[in-house]
């Protein structure tokens, strides 16, 4: 087990700085915002119906930003495709965001590829690859991003981006006060949580210290609640190393209740993500499900958002997750930055 109040443990058990990438996020998020209101040659927004995303793993979740936060002031339906299928409704009419980090991400590929054939709008947000490369040969517009991270750790580039480049082209409405919002948020988190503040007064590192060697399961509701429960889900996996499930309010009370039977539910704990901007017919399922949760051996933990509007909580909440992942994997003995298992995984699919 890894002092998580100690400095020098802390860098030994993090060789290749996980940490210090997930504590840059508000900065990544203003720049790459910033950059992004000032690209030029973006595709034209006239007559465009629909906005469909493409991408995997974290380069999608850019994608889902913009679906939840914006659902109730976008007129335009935003779906999000972790697919190497376009869906077939995309065409001419459609805007498709093709997001990812390391430009050579199959699934995305294909479905960029795809999107040329059928003479959709193409938008690239990436650090390079051969996505850049095709969509100069193309005459596609990029949106550059800073090489040198993991994908999971560039959501403040590629999602702020994204954020960016979709308000310039006159798809998302004006978000200067949002974004500013956000990125104080975040460095809120920071200040409040990071490395300096010790465990007693840091609720990231207690939260990792309590889920220990237990699967976090990871509830939100419907909305940014669900966006950010399906984040911490992933940071769980490849930060922290561990099994994590997430599962969206109401919807797990339809099903994944019966489920939290003794004794099965020591094994985990469950993490709710709050906000003030639930449905109203959310809020009283929250206590209710935790009792199941309870009766069933579990434990349980609230983790509230920050900030007024969708995006700034969103972002909060993310941070926190990023954070207790970090916290998570470094308190285990455990790097959190490798992913050797999915290395395995990319290296016998290039065999077979």
């Amino acid at each position: 087990m890894t002092d998580l109040d100690d400095p020098q443990a802390l860098r030994l058990a993090d060789p290749q700085g996980m940490l210090g990438a997930v504590l840059g996020m508000s900065n990544d998020c203003r720049a790459a915002y910033d950059s992004a209101r000032l690209a030029e040659a973006l595709p034209s927004s006239e007559g465009v119906t629909s906005v469909t995303f493409c991408g995997m793993g974290g380069s999608a979740v850019s994608g889902d930003v913009v679906r939840s936060v914006f659902l109730e002031r976008l007129s335009l339906p935003v779906e999000v495709n972790r697919s190497p299928v376009l869906p077939k409704h995309c065409g001419s009419h459609t805007l498709v965001v093709c997001s990812s980090y390391s430009g050579d991400t199959a699934e995305t590929l294909a479905a960029f590829r795809s999107a040329l054939e059928r003479g959709c709008r193409v938008l690239v947000v990436t650090s390079g690859g051969a996505i850049a490369e095709e969509a100069s040969e193309h005459g596609v517009a990029v949106v550059s991003v800073p090489p040198g991270y993991q994908p999971r750790a560039a959501l403040g580039h590629l999602g702020f981006a994204s954020l960016g480049a979709l308000e310039t082209m006159g798809i998302l409405p004006p978000l200067a006060s949002d974004v500013d919002e956000a990125v104080a948020e975040v460095t809120a988190v920071i200040g409040a949580m990071g490395p300096d503040v010790p465990t007693e007064e840091n609720p990231a590192k207690t939260l990792a210290t309590r889920i220990g060697d237990r699967c976090p399961v990871i509830w939100g509701a419907d909305g940014i609640g669900s966006v950010a429960a399906a984040r911490w889900k992933t940071q769980m996996n490849e930060n922290g190393k561990l099994p994590a499930f997430w599962s969206s309010m109401s919807e797990l009370d339809h099903n994944e209740v019966v489920g939290w039977t003794a004794p099965y539910g020591g094994r985990f704990l469950v993490v709710g993500l709050r906000h003030d901007g639930e449905d109203p017919q959310l809020p009283p399922r929250f206590p209710l499900s935790y009792d199941i949760v309870r009766a069933a051996g579990g434990e349980v933990e609230e983790v509230h958002a920050r900030g007024t509007s969708a995006l700034a909580r969103l972002m909060s909440l993310i941070m926190v997750g990023d954070l207790t992942s970090v916290y998570l994997a470094i308190g285990r003995g455990v790097d959190p930055t490798p992913v050797p298992v999915i290395e395995r995984l990319k290296a016998a699919l290039a065999g077979s």
